[in-house]
């Protein structure tokens, strides 16, 4: 039986280093409470030598980068923060048909559902959840539990495949702490921890700071709930090469 594990940090890459290494040890933990703090100085906190080595690492298996596993639950490239929340949402549904096309997306992307959930075949009428949750915040009306953002969707999701892929995100929650600051939490019912982990804590920090910046907030914390954590499919001998740097980073640290 899995051991529940907690870990709490104010850097992204050392929680993931962590997490990566307590997963490969385990090769599954459930649940994995990842919790990132402190997070009020505007840039995601990261150790550059520990993304790098996890990015070079998932080259070599063919895999998405740490900066694509993210852009599918926000695409930080294309928001300004200056400019009106509404250009981001237009922006993404105008290149949507192309990122679709690539073959890992066939199913959806997390982003997707946020802003268009429910949407039919072409893409069309779905509810903008996050701007919701926007409107009602800053309309002063919002109660805690409708401040949540689903991505599982029954009606299409449950299939009978043995390994579907996505989502493995279910939801997510946001949570003023009463002193200007926004904590996010992510629920993942399944999590890679090699593949799509740190991806998937950058990728949440970035959807935090938009939704904070646009209800008129900070953004202090975000948590990844993932049960289980697991290794992934790549072999782990594979992984020894990346857990040695990982480790003798950490220990620097």
């Amino acid at each position: 039986m899995s051991t529940p594990m907690i870990i709490e940090e104010s850097n992204l890459s050392v929680a993931w280093g962590k997490a990566f290494l307590a997963v490969l040890q385990a090769n599954e933990i459930a649940p994995l409470v990842v919790v990132i703090k402190d997070l009020s100085s505007g840039d995601p906190p990261e150790v550059p030598a520990i993304r790098e080595s996890l990015d070079q690492a998932l080259a070599t298996e063919d895999l998405r980068s740490c900066h694509t596993v993210a852009n599918t639950i926000f695409p930080c490239n294309m928001w300004n923060s200056e400019a009106e929340r509404h250009q981001l949402f237009e922006r993404y549904d105008a290149i949507l048909p192309r990122v679709r096309r690539h073959n890992g997306n066939r199913y959806g992307l997390y982003f997707q559902r946020f802003i268009a959930y429910g949407h039919d075949k072409h893409g069309k009428d779905g509810v903008n959840q996050l701007e919701h949750i926007i409107q009602t915040w800053c309309a002063g009306k919002a109660r805690r539990a409708a401040l949540q953002a689903a991505v599982f969707d029954p009606r299409v999701d449950h299939t009978k495949q043995r390994q579907r892929g996505f989502p493995c995100l279910q939801q997510v929650a946001f949570a003023g702490d009463g002193a200007g600051g926004l904590s996010l939490t992510g629920f993942y019912a399944t999590q890679y921890v090699f593949e799509r982990a740190y991806g998937n804590y950058l990728g949440l920090y970035h959807l935090g700071r938009f939704m904070a910046h646009e209800m008129g907030l900070t953004l202090s914390q975000v948590t990844c709930i993932a049960t289980p954590a697991v290794r992934g499919p790549i072999p782990k001998y594979k992984h020894k090469l990346l857990a040695q740097s990982v480790s003798t980073t950490l220990d620097r640290l």
